[in-house]
């Protein structure tokens, strides 16, 4: 077992750490780097380019694959475009799903209130994009010069830290959360196995296991949430051009639907 938990360690040390999902592993780096001792292709993180696609393969002693395509251009360092995502802040709702779905906590605001982005610590994975009821954020290319390798694995011993700092926030607030939990299918055990065998990342710990059925009831729930939130948005429009007596009551009714439905 302490074989296994090192070989994952040194793959997951050449991971970048946006924690994008883009491999394949929803729940980021760690979950792939497993998957990768396992026998999994090493050619998948997308972020990482060709450059990790080889270092993989050095590592694991394997035949070099093509490194799968990103959408963004390639840099001189061989790696697709770094990105930062970026909230047209006089457009947000301030309805938190994208701080729950940042993983590296790069997202400040609050409740009813303008959010947004710490670019410094943005990975560019997108994942506060989809949850977006009024899909306000965008993304922009990072135009700092391109980091040194040492600071390139500061950057990604920093990035995992806050990871691993984020599950265990969202496993401690799980149970007694209102409204929808957008990142519900973190595999926390995985996690809390591997920062019980390093002291590098925070230690996680389980809490009470939620009902099975939470991820499917919290994605119908976001669904449910971003329709009301439009019907909202045109209603107000509407009503800021002419009054509309059966207009105000109707959005009156979806405002209370809204609350209800995020508990307030």
């Amino acid at each position: 077992m302490n074989t296994q938990i090192s070989l994952i360690q040194k793959i997951d040390a050449l991971l970048p750490q946006t924690q994008c999902g883009l491999c394949g592993h929803r729940d980021g780096c760690l979950p792939y780097a497993k998957s990768i001792a396992e026998g999994e292709d090493a050619n998948k993180c997308v972020p990482g380019g060709q450059p990790v696609a080889d270092a993989l393969a050095a590592l694991l002693d394997r035949t070099a694959l093509p490194a799968e395509a990103s959408v963004w251009p390639i840099q001189q360092d061989g790696r697709p475009q770094r990105m930062k995502a970026v909230i047209r802040e006089d457009e947000c709702i301030g309805c938190t799903k994208c701080i729950s779905a940042c993983p590296v906590d790069a997202i400040i605001g609050s409740g009813k209130l303008m959010h947004t982005v710490l670019t410094d610590l943005c990975t560019g994975c997108e994942l506060c994009i989809p949850p977006c009821p009024v899909d306000c954020i965008d993304l922009i290319e990072d135009i700092q010069t391109l980091p040194s390798e040492h600071a390139r694995l500061l950057e990604q011993d920093d990035l995992r830290q806050r990871y691993y700092a984020h599950i265990q926030r969202e496993e401690s607030r799980r149970i007694n959360r209102k409204g929808p939990i957008i990142r519900a299918e973190i595999d926390t055990a995985l996690f809390a196995r591997f920062s019980n065998q390093t002291d590098t990342v925070p230690s996680i710990e389980m809490t009470e296991k939620s009902n099975k059925n939470t991820a499917v009831q919290d994605a119908k729930a976001i669904i449910e949430l971003a329709k009301i939130r439009t019907q909202i948005k045109k209603l107000e429009k509407q009503l800021s051009v002419r009054n509309d007596a059966q207009k105000r009551i109707l959005l009156a009714e979806l405002s209370q639907q809204l609350n209800t439905l995020q508990g307030e």
